[in-house]
This record gives C-alpha cells, sequence and structure tokens, in this order.
C-alpha cells in the first residue's frame, strides 16, 4: 500500500465518523422539533439526481427534475423555518411566486423572505451535488446562511457518498439513507429485503454480472416454469424502469443442452428495450459495471402495478405514507409515467401490510428518509388478489411529488389505517403525471403557462380543496413536458380535471394527439385507464 493510498483510506475514515456523529446530531434535532415544531432551524434541499447519468440521459429534459422538490417549500408554512434551495440553473421567478402564493396560512412575502435560492449556474450533465462540492465559496456561503448547525438539516432526491461528503462538510446531518445502506434499494438488495421480511416476489435470480450469468438464469428460470414465455432482465441501479428489458423465449426451446444455450444466446439480439436507443452492446457493458437480476415476466388477469410510500423516521418509526396506481408505458410497459392516489381499495390493505413488513426491515437496517416499493397484482384462480413486490426505490420517486403537492396544498393527512388522505372530513383522490408532453408545448414559456392558465381559471380552489398544480415547469420550453397534479374529491373528478387542463393546453397550442411524441400518459385512447 502506497503513501496516497494510506492518506485517501485515512480520510475515507474520518469522513465516514464524522458522518456517524452527525446521525446522532439529527436524532437530537428531531427530538428538539417534535417538542416545539416552531423552532427555529433551516432546512437545504438538495434535489440532485445522483444517479447513473447514462440512464439519466434517457429522460427527456432530467435537468428540470430538481424542479420536482420545489414542494419541499411546504416547510415554509412554519414561521420558524428557513429554506435554502440550490439548483443547477435558475428556476423562474415566477414558478417560485406560482408555489409560495398557494402555501396555506403563510403570506407569500413572509414565506419568501425566508427562503433562499442558490444557483450554481451550471447546465453540465453531471449531479447538482458534484456540482456544489467543486465550488469552495458556495459550502462557505452556505456555512453562513444556516448558522447553528444543530438546527439544520439536508434534504435530497437521492443519497449517495456525494451527499454524504457534503453534509460532512457543512456540519449538518442528512435526512436521507446512508449510502452504505444503498445495496438495499438495488434490484438484487431489493430481492433479498422481500425474502427477509416475508413477502411474495417473482422467481429469479439476483447478484448477476455477466451475459452468460443472465442466460444462466433465463435457462434455470425457464425450467422451473415450463410455459414461462417472457422474462425481465433488470440493471441494478436503473430507476423508473428505463433499466429493464424484456426477454422472450424462443419457441420451440431446443431441449440439447448445447442448443439450447445457443438458441437463448442467440435470443438476447432481440430484447424489447424500455429505452429506443439501447443496444445489447450497451446494457451488458452496463450490466458488467452494476449487476443485476432476471426474474419471471409476471402475467395475470387484471393486472395491476400498485406501489407504497413510507418514510422512517431518525427515532425508527416506520410510516407508511401513501398508496398509488402507477401507470406503465413505453414499449416493455416497465417505464414510469404517472400514477393514481390512493391505490385501489381492493388491494390497497394487502400491499400496506406487506409494505410494513418491508418497512421493518429496512428500519432494522438503519435507513432514513423516504423510500419506495413497487408491487404487481394480479387476480388468482378464485378472484381473490394476488400480489408480489418487484423493488424498492431508497430515494424519492415519481409518486413522491405529487403526494407532496397534496400536504402542500391541503390541511389534511394521511390515514395509515384506511389508507386515505383526509381533509376537512373527506376523502381526497388525485391524478398525476411528471410525463404530460406534445411538440406542440415547445417554446411555452413560465409566462405563457400562467397566461394560459389565468385566461381559463386552470387553479387549485383553497375553499373547495379541489383544482390543478403544475410541476417541473421548467422543461416546457425546450421539451414540451411539464408536471400534473389533479385533485379531486372523487377518482372521476381527479381525473376530469386532467382532462379539461391537456384539452386546454392542446386547444391554446394547437396540439395534435396524433402527432408523434405527444403523450397523455393517465389515459388510453382519451379515456382514464391504467396502461
Amino acid at each position: 500500500m502506497n503513501h496516497g493510498q494510506t492518506v485517501t483510506e485515512s480520510l475515507h475514515d474520518h469522513e465516514i465518523a464524522q458522518f456517524e456523529a452527525l446521525k446522532e446530531q439529527l436524532r437530537g434535532f428531531w427530538r428538539d422539533f417534535r417538542l416545539n415544531p416552531a423552532m427555529r432551524h433551516t432546512s437545504v434541499i438538495v434535489p440532485s439526481l445522483s444517479v447513473n447519468q447514462e440512464e439519466l440521459a434517457k429522460v427527456p429534459g432530467a435537468a428540470y427534475y430538481e424542479e420536482r422538490l420545489l414542494f419541499t417549500l411546504i416547510r415554509l408554512k412554519s414561521p420558524g423555518a428557513r429554506v435554502i434551495y440550490l439548483s443547477s440553473q435558475p428556476i423562474h421567478p415566477d414558478t417560485i411566486d406560482y408555489y409560495l402564493q398557494l402555501l396555506v396560512g403563510v403570506p407569500a412575502s413572509h414565506a419568501k423572505r425566508r427562503l433562499l435560492l442558490l444557483c450554481m449556474q451550471d447546465a453540465s450533465p453531471r449531479p447538482l451535488t458534484e456540482k456544489i462540492l467543486e465550488r469552495p465559496k458556495v459550502i462557505e456561503r452556505l456555512q453562513e446562511w444556516i448558522g447553528d448547525p444543530r438546527r439544520a438539516y439536508i434534504t435530497c432526491y437521492n443519497s449517495t457518498v456525494l451527499e454524504r461528503r457534503l453534509a460532512v462538510k457543512l456540519g449538518i446531518p442528512l435526512n436521507g439513507a446512508d449510502p452504505d445502506l444503498l445495496w438495499l434499494g438495488t434490484k438484487s438488495g431489493s430481492r433479498k429485503v422481500f425474502r427477509e421480511a416475508g413477502v411474495p416476489l417473482p422467481d429469479g435470480f439476483e447478484d448477476l454480472r455477466t451475459e452468460a450469468d443472465v442466460v444462466k438464469a433465463l435457462i434455470a428460470l425457464r425450467q422451473h416454469h415450463p410455459g414461462l414465455q417472457r422474462a425481465v432482465i433488470k440493471l441494478n441501479e436503473g430507476f423508473s424502469g428505463e433499466g429493464n428489458a424484456v426477454f422472450r423465449y424462443p419457441d420451440p426451446l431446443p431441449s440439447d443442452t448445447k442448443a439450447l444455450l445457443e438458441a437463448v444466446h442467440s435470443a438476447l439480439d432481440r430484447l424489447d428495450w424500455s429505452h429506443a436507443e439501447e443496444t445489447r452492446v450497451s446494457f451488458f457493458r452496463k450490466f458488467s459495471e452494476m449487476g443485476g437480476i432476471v426474474e419471471e415476466y409476471v402475467v395475470g388477469a387484471d393486472l395491476k402495478s400498485p406501489s407504497a410510500q413510507l418514510r422512517t423516521r431518525p427515532d425508527g418509526e416506520v410510516q407508511i405514507v401513501s398508496t398509488h396506481d402507477q401507470v406503465l408505458g413505453s414499449p416493455t410497459g416497465q417505464v414510469y409515467l404517472g400514477c393514481r392516489f390512493p391505490a385501489d381499495e381492493e388491494y390497497r390493505p394487502l400491499i400496506q401490510e406487506d409494505a410494513q413488513e418491508i418497512g421493518r426491515v429496512i428500519a432494522r437496517r438503519g435507513v432514513i428518509g423516504r423510500f419506495g416499493i413497487d408491487f404487481i397484482v394480479f387476480r388468482g384462480e378464485h378472484g381473490g388478489w394476488k400480489r408480489c413486490a418487484v423493488e424498492i426505490n431508497l430515494r424519492m420517486g415519481g409518486t413522491t411529488p405529487p403526494f407532496m403537492a397534496l400536504e402542500f396544498l391541503t390541511r389534511g393527512e394521511f390515514d395509515q389505517e384506511r389508507g386515505m388522505y383526509v381533509s376537512r372530513g373527506k376523502q381526497t383522490f388525485y391524478s398525476a403525471t411528471d410525463n404530460l408532453k406534445s411538440p406542440a408545448y415547445r417554446g411555452l414559456l413560465a409566462e405563457d403557462l400562467f397566461d394560459i392558465l389565468t385566461q381559463y381559471g386552470v387553479r387549485y380552489d383553497h375553499g373547495s380543496e379541489t383544482g390543478v398544480l403544475f410541476y417541473m415547469i421548467g422543461a416546457l420550453s425546450e421539451f414540451g413536458k411539464l408536471g400534473v397534479v389533479s385533485i379531486g374529491d372523487t377518482r372521476e373528478e381527479a381525473d376530469q380535471l386532467y382532462m379539461h387542463t391537456v384539452a386546454i393546453l392542446d386547444k391554446e397550442t394547437g396540439a395534435d394527439p396524433t402527432i408523434g411524441g405527444h403523450l397523455h400518459p393517465l389515459f388510453v385512447h382519451g379515456r382514464p385507464g391504467l396502461e
């Protein structure tokens, strides 16, 4: 071992020790805050997408996903709260005003005085946290603004070694998972957690590394299920379904061992990709770098894709935050497009029960923060619902922003026992997507969007606690894409509000739904439905 390695390891050990101390600092902060919610404190929001950048590049407008955490401005409802929101690129001031004027019970001017926006002026395709760390003056400025580090914490989209390093440099805790525990949220780690929790999961194999591993797993899976027609190959660190490929078994499948190996190996040339630009070479290069799994492609009558969102508190408490029915699309049917809240009441108790068991395992491992669990449910032989857990997202996900919007706009709370959100004595529903897009929407500035909304009265009404809210507005002009949350007193009202809003945008931009690239992801042929 040379001197450089020794120094590097020493610095790493020092960082780990400091990070461990900050965990205790977070527990102390949490105890104090629960006793006094009006306590003065600072929330540092770092919406960095610290994920595999090659996979992230598949998502149009990914740079503007940093705006999805603007709903954390809900924290400004507390008069003792200050928020520091960091971003790679400037956020339009009209967008900030749009959120602040919707805060319940807080004058927008009062909230604005307690909000600090800090932009890195760096559009390069790298994680925001990396950009912050390479700017010492930004670190100094943040430390000055934060003040007492015992009364501050970091919130992030996902936590990696980058976020751990930033927490240590700032001397404030990270309200998120310890990076050493991130393996629990990989596709392989998820399957291990499901087994430990005792919940059903698809048959399959994890901790695979090579193309040869995949071929052997595919053959073994077919031997377990002779009638299996398809299997799913997943990158360990893929997200939103973009890292998945669907394998179709050759028909007929040879019985001779050598011929069988050759047939399965050759069929890898015909994988169904979630992203059009993926290739066998690029996919298995990434597979060798991050590993992955092979599992059965689950089929069944009335198949749905619900999810559960949970939060583990610094004191170890596990809470179910919400459930959703997810809308999936792409050629493989694996990519997240949108959601409806809450999940169907027929199978909601089943996934909540399983989610609670999985949450207990995650909490015992020491995970702190929000995370999601994806399921598949379908009708069994006798009509009852069967389910299996398919993956853990140890981070905020696509269903996080819309639920944060609900909390942002209303005075209600999630009733964990009944699995519903209740405000003013009534149940609340919403439909949401961050994938509403059309080529005709390109060129619309934030000002144009707000002009259209004002002209047609498209808004959220605090009196009825129903209406529409937009997010990820920065992606509109360049990519013709934005997020929408439509909130109603019934599922039907939420869907109707969504359809009405889309119809207005289409009318004002001359959008033609028949043109390629036009996507209304919550609807099939203009009618509500899960794809």
